[in-house]
Order: C-alpha cells, then sequence, then structure tokens
C-alpha cells in the first residue's frame, strides 16, 4: 500500500523516457503556487547524484544552494536556481520529504519525476506527454521509449500535452488521445526565454540575441533534438553539435574538446543543467551561454490546474498564506 507522506503531494512525471519537460514544467507549477500563498517544496531524485546511495539530503533551503551537482544531481540544482522554496533529493521520495518537512514549513510537495514512485501516495498525478511525438512504438525499453505499459495512464490524473514552442493552442493532437479515457486534457509548452552566463559565482539573464551567430551546442540531453530545434528556430547558424549522454558529468578532457569544437563559433550554447556543470570550466574563451527554457500554459488550462491543486488543498486542510493571516 502506498505510503502517505503526512503534507499534499503533487507528481509530475511521464511514461516515456527524455524530452518531455518534467523539469520546467515543476518550476513552472512551484512558482505558480508561490504566487497563491502556498509554501511549496520539491523533491527530486537526483539522477547522476555521486552519493547515489546515500539517503535525503538538503540541496537547498530556500535562500542558498548548499550542495554541488556532482552531491545533488544537475536538475535539482538547476531547479534551485530557480525556485525560492527548498529543495531535496532522495532515492526514497518520502524521505526528501520528510527532511523538508523537518527544516522548512511547508504546505505543498511538488515531486520532480515521481509517476512511478508507486510507495508513495500522491493527491495529484500528473503526466506530461510530448505532443510531437506520443508514445512512439508503445513498446517498453529497450524495443520503444516506454517506462511502463501504456495502460499505466490510468493512474494519473491529468494529462499535459507539452509542445515545443510559444503557441500552445497549436499542440498537435495525436493518435494516442484515445488512451487518455476521459481525463482532464491540457496543454503546455516550452519556451525559450532568456540567455543566461555566470559571473562570480552568479548567474546573469539576458536577452536572447543570437540571430545570424554562429553557435556550437552542448549538451547533455535524453533526447537533444528538441533543443537543437529551438536553437534554430531562434535563427542561429548551427556549426557543430556535441550530444553527451543524459546527465553527463562532464571532464576536463570533455572541456578541452568542447572548446575545440567551438572554434571560429561566436556562442557555446548549452542548457542550464548543463551550465551548471560547465561553468566550473569556463575561463574566457568562446562565450558559454545557457538557454533558459520555461514551461508556459494556456490560461484557461492554467486556472483549471491550479484550481484542481486549490481544491485538493482544502481536502487535506492546506490554506496559503493569505488565508493564514486572515485568520
Amino acid at each position: 500500500m502506498a505510503r502517505d507522506a503526512g503534507v499534499m503531494t503533487i507528481s509530475v512525471g511521464n511514461l516515456t523516457v527524455g524530452g518531455n519537460g518534467k523539469t520546467p514544467f515543476t518550476v513552472f507549477l512551484a512558482s505558480r503556487l508561490a504566487r497563491r500563498g502556498y509554501r511549496v517544496g520539491i523533491v527530486s531524485r537526483g539522477y547522476g547524484r555521486l552519493s547515489n546511495g546515500r539517503g535525503a539530503a538538503l540541496v537547498s533551503d530556500g535562500a542558498r544552494i548548499v550542495l554541488s551537482p556532482g552531491e545533488a544531481g544537475d536538475e535539482p540544482v538547476m531547479m534551485a536556481r530557480s525556485v525560492a522554496g527548498p529543495i531535496a533529493v532522495a532515492r526514497r521520495r518520502v524521505d526528501g520529504i520528510s527532511l523538508l518537512a523537518r527544516s522548512a514549513a511547508i504546505d505543498i510537495v511538488i515531486l520532480d519525476d515521481g509517476f512511478q514512485h508507486l510507495r508513495l501516495r500522491r493527491d495529484l498525478d500528473l503526466i506530461l506527454v510530448n505532443s510531437a511525438r506520443g508514445f512512439g512504438n508503445e513498446w517498453i525499453l529497450p524495443a520503444g521509449p516506454m517506462r511502463e505499459p501504456l495502460g499505466a495512464i490510468r493512474r494519473a490524473d491529468v494529462i499535459i500535452l507539452m509542445a515545443l514552442g510559444e503557441n500552445t493552442a497549436g499542440a498537435r493532437v495525436t493518435s494516442e488521445n484515445t488512451a487518455f479515457k476521459g481525463k482532464p486534457v491540457m496543454r503546455a509548452a516550452l519556451r525559450a526565454t532568456s540567455l543566461v552566463h555566470a559571473k562570480n559565482g552568479k548567474w546573469r539573464e539576458s536577452q536572447i540575441a543570437i540571430d545570424g551567430q554562429r553557435v556550437t551546442i552542448v549538451s547533455g540531453l535524453g533526447s537533444p533534438e528538441g533543443f537543437h530545434a529551438m536553437v534554430r528556430a531562434l535563427g542561429a547558424q548551427i556549426s557543430s553539435t556535441l550530444d553527451y549522454p543524459d546527465h553527463h558529468d562532464y571532464s576536463l578532457r570533455d572541456w578541452k574538446h568542447i572548446q575545440d569544437a567551438a572554434r571560429g563559433a561566436q556562442l557555446l550554447l548549452t542548457t542550464e543543467k548543463d551550465l551548471v556543470k560547465l561553468e566550473k570550466f569556463y575561463a574566457g574563451e568562446v562565450p558559454l551561454y545557457a538557454l533558459r527554457v520555461e514551461a508556459v500554459m494556456d490560461e484557461r488550462d492554467e486556472a483549471r490546474l491550479l484550481s484542481m491543486v486549490a481544491e485538493r488543498a482544502r481536502r487535506r486542510g492546506v490554506v496559503t498564506t493569505t488565508d493564514r493571516c486572515a485568520n
């Protein structure tokens, strides 16, 4: 039987590997709930974490990041750069939730990539589906992209169709919609919003100005094609691409190879989760930037989703900061 962690829990996950925007959507949802007055924490598995066999660890207390990408994994540290709330990593998510509860006052915990973590009871289960790729051939790994059979979708409360680009209304409705079996289907998209670079230990944002520039792309993604397409759509001239395995732990040797490949390029462009690992190598060579990608939703779908969260929160007796102050 699934264990209740004693705090409202929302899972953001999927049925397929890579390229569905789980982490950007987790950041999006955390920020929207915080705006509504909820105290939100995030728990991640911490893929790529060097201390993988250890227990729960606090990545950020909401004010400062206390672990490196090697200690926490790249995505938790990346989220800590964007979310003003506590973040923990744990193989057993319930241990991560317990750690957050001891470290800070929280109303809601979001599980980043938690759909397959069946030991823990969730108040709301969200599945993200790439609106262009759907479920592929519907075969289980390694023959196909599925983590588990398509029938597992029955555990989901909401289906989020994730598109690449700003126009959520233009996301292609795939034939796999027949598998959704009457569940609420909402639309979201991944949108490039800015460039990010590291300076004096902090990240700085600037406008995206890569139209016509010669760019070398380096990334460690499960499915880098979408990232390449996004960069191309911004008008960059891609001179070369270096695709490493997902959650790759870059070495100095890798960095030297990357610098060699970037000769002649005006810009070395990567993802935020790669920047947290590459910034330590940068020493003023070809400018190194990450393309910040954020999740967006149609206003009506966003309102529907947040209303569902608020209704589940009321069942738990969870109130917002505004409600607490009023009482």
